[in-house]
């Protein structure tokens, strides 16, 4: 053999060497195609699609999960185990309801390939539908010490080729309004949808419907909700401290956020305790506050009446905040709940609540 011969012989071992080095044995999954582009279905059609991928190593490859991103995509009962040089398939099936425009939705393949543990499979398309309705709820975040209309537009868009004619709002809520708007005779509409003011605390649903000269689409239907914020919201709603004695010095943050129309002004803030330190800091002006509270190392609660961090408040109808504090124990009683103290004094039977009272008042208290 020359020594060209011997060259080119020693090359081919060398390449064949760096290429095991690079391409190191055991099993390898491929797919055919990890993308899968379904362009346009109509709104509720099922898309339905098997990926299938190839075991290229030269070990057994073993699929152990099949995770889509959501609960509207689901995958059927795939290929578990493929011998080298083998084939496998995943079924997987997207429920289109309820969703319109641009859809990107992920599946996540789990393997025993080294080199790629988790692979992210794609299913793409455009689902269409005969009207639009962006968004399709309608949301709104109101003060309970609000005295405006709160609104928030609804818009519907029509992309059928015949016009649709839409009859005026109807809503099953007297907290809720709505008044129609049309853009683009036939084809574009927006609807703006307010909630009443002075509304008490808590969460209000209403149902809008519009009657349509569509028959394949008779009602339009629109779920509106109101989030109505209490005025004055203390987070946590009490200070509970680990069983004492305190090992070491302990801080606790309590957040006071006023969601009320005007600003407010917080000050003096007291613990009745030996050695406990509190302050007050105003984070964003007149709205949101975090009272500091300090306990010594060593401290322990004595039984005896409750003890409270007490704020005073320039708002009229919450004069002052109260946090109540506990501390664990082998025989713990549930804590109580923070008071906001009213202005007026507490008549012997107690009224119902104002509106608009705070849902961290438990009890009123004379001044």
């Amino acid at each position: 053999m020359n020594k060209t011969a011997q060259l080119l012989t020693f090359l081919g071992t060398l390449m064949a060497t760096a290429t095991l080095l690079a391409d190191p044995v055991g099993p390898k999954i491929q797919f055919e195609k990890p993308i899968y582009d379904f362009e346009k279905v109509k709104s509720g059609e099922l898309v339905k699609h098997t990926y299938i991928f190839t075991n290229i190593g030269d070990e057994m490859l073993i699929i152990t999960n099949v995770q889509p991103s959501c609960g509207c995509t689901t995958a059927g009962d795939w290929t578990h185990q493929v011998e080298p040089g083998k084939t496998g398939t995943i079924p997987v099936q997207f429920n289109s309801a309820n969703y319109g425009g641009l859809v990107v939705k992920q599946v996540t393949v789990t393997s025993n390939d080294k080199g790629q543990p988790s692979v992210t499979l794609q299913l793409k398309g455009t689902i269409w539908k005969p009207v639009d309705i962006n968004p399709s709820f309608a949301v709104l975040n109101v003060s309970a010490e609000s005295t405006n209309h709160s609104s928030t537009t609804v818009h519907i868009v029509n992309n059928m080729e015949e016009p649709l004619i839409l009859s005026p709002p109807e809503v099953n809520n007297k907290a809720f309004s709505a008044e129609l708007k049309t853009n683009e005779a036939g084809k574009n509409f927006e609807m703006t949808i307010k909630v009443a003011p002075t509304l008490d605390a808590g969460n209000l649903q209403g149902t809008v419907t519009v009657k349509t000269s569509s028959t394949n689409i008779p009602v339009i239907t629109v779920s509106a909700w109101a989030n109505v914020q209490p005025v004055i919201v203390v987070s946590p709603p009490q200070i509970m401290l680990p069983l004492g004695p305190l090992p070491a010095k302990q801080t606790v943050s309590i957040m006071i956020q006023n969601n009320g129309t005007n600003t407010l002004a917080l000050s003096e803030p007291t613990v009745p305790l030996k050695g406990v330190e509190v302050q007050i800091n105003e984070s964003q002006p007149g709205r949101l506050f975090t009272a500091i509270v300090t306990f010594p190392e060593g401290f322990e609660l004595i039984p005896g009446p409750p003890v409270e961090l007490a704020v005073k408040s320039t708002h009229p109808r919450f004069p002052v905040i109260k946090v109540p504090i506990a501390q664990t124990s082998r025989a713990a009683a549930a804590p109580p709940h923070p008071t906001i103290i009213p202005l007026q004094q507490t008549p012997a039977t107690p009224p119902a609540p104002a509106p608009g009272a705070p849902t961290t008042a438990a009890r009123p208290a004379t001044q």
